[in-house]
């Protein structure tokens, strides 16, 4: 198993590519704590973790807190008396409109969970890391931030934002054999797919899938195969790298 013997956190993890992580990284022999900002939905994956024969913990809170962060990564501590990486996958978006039709409260939203989540995972989880010099983030950003399309301005923003922060931590936090790494998954067959689309309809994911030169929406296994391996010691030899989960979107 390539994770045994490591503790994770994965925020949003009570549903979408969240989730998929979460099963995997237990799948692969890691202590799981489970966040989302419903504590129903963290409850249930935890649980279904738990009775696969996994380990995890759920623990409910908003990544765009400064508490509650403190919070997920002291759980996590007290949980397993350890932390070896953090997934920043709890995200957020509008839907598929006019930029200048998002109202000021969901701009400010989207760049709270998309961006500042990761400046206060970082405030918390890094201390520990520096005492070990061992540690790993992983990002879960978006094609958007590398390929942007009208209509998902502000979320694309933030999702660029997110790619040059999480980079520009790789290369301060090289020095304390911090790593860390950000997927771009292209839009997956999750509860987001609809506000990505405007309206999810036969028609549009008809229209959305034909610009996917492998033909298909990205699965929640899918992201979770590529975070499994940037939190692996087999990626121990790679930081600040983006990787596109996008069946060729990008190309």
């Amino acid at each position: 198993m390539r994770l045994q013997g490591k503790v994770a956190i994965v925020t949003g993890g009570g549903s979408g590519f969240g989730e998929g992580i979460s099963k995997r990284f237990a799948l692969e022999g890691a202590k799981v704590v489970v966040n989302d900002l419903v504590d129903t939905a963290a409850g249930r994956v935890a649980r279904e973790i738990v009775a696969a024969g996994g380990a995890a913990h759920a623990v409910a809170g908003d990544v765009s807190k400064d508490a509650d962060v403190s919070r997920i990564v002291a759980t996590a501590l007290a949980a397993y008396g350890d932390l070896h990486v953090v997934v920043n996958n709890a995200g957020t978006t509008h839907r598929n409109k006019p930029m200048l039709e998002v109202a000021e409260e969901e701009f400010d939203r989207i760049y709270r969970v998309n961006v500042k989540s990761l400046y206060l995972t970082a405030k918390h989880a890094v201390p520990h890391f520096r005492a070990k010099r061992n540690g790993v983030f992983v990002t879960i950003a978006s094609t958007a931030g590398v390929r942007p399309r009208p209509g998902l301005t502000w979320y694309n923003g933030s999702k660029g934002a997110a790619i040059v922060t999480s980079r520009s931590m790789a290369a301060e936090l090289a020095k304390d054999n911090i790593r860390v790494n950000v997927i771009n998954p292209v839009a997956g067959e999750t509860a987001m797919l609809a506000q990505f689309m405007g309206e999810d309809t036969p028609e549009m994911r008809a229209r959305f899938v034909a610009t996917i030169p492998l033909g298909r929406l990205s699965l929640p296994s899918d992201i979770a195969t590529a975070a499994v391996f940037f939190a692996s010691d087999e990626a121990a030899f790679i930081t600040g790298a983006c990787l596109e989960v996008d069946g060729g979107r990008c190309i």
